[in-house]
């Protein structure tokens, strides 16, 4: 693959948004303000389905299901966001397209809880608590089950999957993870040689999420939360 040299041009546009997330996204995120306004308008369930918002004990939960259909089968979705965002419609949509490319398979989103309210690991006990709801209360299978999730929420999918590994309890049948967010050391070598390329997910922005995350910011902790090692 070719080489690119970031011009002068691209530069400038780098640092003028990598300026503007930190000086709109900075102080949000520390104080969880990011999480608290997420100004969308009121999601619409598209007909044929039928849409459930269930109540757990510290979370909630969305239940999508097409109308009049049982496979059996069902997704447990965790959504991205860095662990300080909160669910967002883009995610009732994805529920949709999970539906639709599944051949009629339920879909269990997540809201689980972010941080900084409620940092490591309230993620993945509500996660782990939402596999055991579809297995418990749902019965489901869990050959039945797939978990996916992306970024943030593709890292939560594969933790999810290793507690189940290091607690005995059945696996899934699979798992889908789209650009997860494995490594919260931030110690890869692409934040040093791709610096240039990405103007938002620099390691100041990801340094600055995973001690949101991650609050007593050891090297240890982060090493542990980190799904890679």
């Amino acid at each position: 693959m070719k080489n690119r040299e970031v011009s002068l041009r691209g530069k400038l546009v780098r640092d003028m948004m990598k300026n503007m997330m930190d000086s709109a996204m900075g102080h949000k995120i520390q104080t969880g303000e990011y999480r608290m306004d997420p100004k969308e308008p009121a999601w619409i369930c598209p007909p044929d389905y039928e849409y459930e918002i269930v109540g757990m004990e510290h979370f909630k939960m969305e239940y999508l299901r097409p109308a009049g259909v049982c496979t059996g089968r069902v997704i447990l979705q965790l959504h991205g966001g860095g662990y300080i965002g909160p669910m967002k419609n883009i995610y009732r949509d994805f529920a949709i397209q999970y539906c639709r490319r599944s051949f009629g398979g339920d879909v269990l989103t997540v809201d689980y809880r972010v941080a900084p309210e409620h940092p490591y690991p309230a993620a993945l006990e509500d996660a782990v608590a939402a596999y055991q709801w579809l297995i418990g209360e749902k019965h489901y299978e869990a050959d039945k089950i797939v978990i996916a999730g992306d970024s943030a929420g593709g890292g939560l999918a594969l933790a999810l999957v290793m507690y189940l590994r290091d607690h005995g309890m059945d696996l899934p049948a699979g798992v889908l993870v789209m650009s997860p967010w494995t490594d919260l050391t931030g110690e890869g070598k692409t934040f040093q040689t791709k610096a240039e390329l990405d103007p938002v997910l620099d390691k100041e922005y990801i340094d600055r999420m995973t001690r949101a995350y991650a609050l007593d910011g050891s090297d240890q902790q982060r090493e542990i939360l980190s799904d890679q090692f």
